[in-house]
């Protein structure tokens, strides 16, 4: 028992969902969704492929007004276009993503990983930093000799 339910009360704890499992919370299908970048994408309709191809993940949001948009190598998933999430791994151990609603299937297997993500993003974050330093001390030996020119 958790330290902050009663004896009495019969409250089931939150889902843990670890590699594999069903998510049917749309908060949790779209924090989940939101680390992919480049996938790999497989639209079945009632068991028949209808598309496949390769993409990047633009957008995930939750919104019953708008649509889900695979097109031109872009994803733009909306976990409202969807009843729940099936979360999987294939017999060589890589993830995958199926999004289904009623006998709709958009798998999505992600290509890219995260933890290299992750490092080349702080290596990217370290690189813009030095750039925007340059850049500042530059326009400031400009400022500097502007000054100079113009005193009398």
């Amino acid at each position: 028992m958790s330290h902050n339910q009663t004896p009495g009360s019969k409250q089931l704890p939150a889902p843990c969902i670890v590699d594999t499992g069903t998510i049917v919370d749309k908060q949790d299908m779209q924090r989940l969704l939101a680390d992919l970048n480049r996938v790999r994408y497989i639209h079945t309709q009632d068991g028949v492929m209808t598309s496949q191809g390769e993409g990047y993940v633009l957008e995930v949001f939750a919104d019953p007004k708008r649509s889900t948009l695979v097109a031109n190598h872009t994803l733009y998933l909306n976990v409202q276009s969807f009843d729940y999430l099936e979360l999987g791994q294939s017999d060589e151990q890589e993830p995958w993503f199926d999004l289904i609603q009623d006998g709709r299937q958009l798998r999505l297997i992600p290509q890219s990983n995260p933890l290299q993500e992750q490092h080349n993003r702080s290596l990217n974050v370290a690189a813009l930093e030095a750039v925007v330093a340059e850049v500042l001390s530059a326009s400031w030996d400009v400022q500097i000799d502007d000054e100079e020119h113009f005193s009398f």
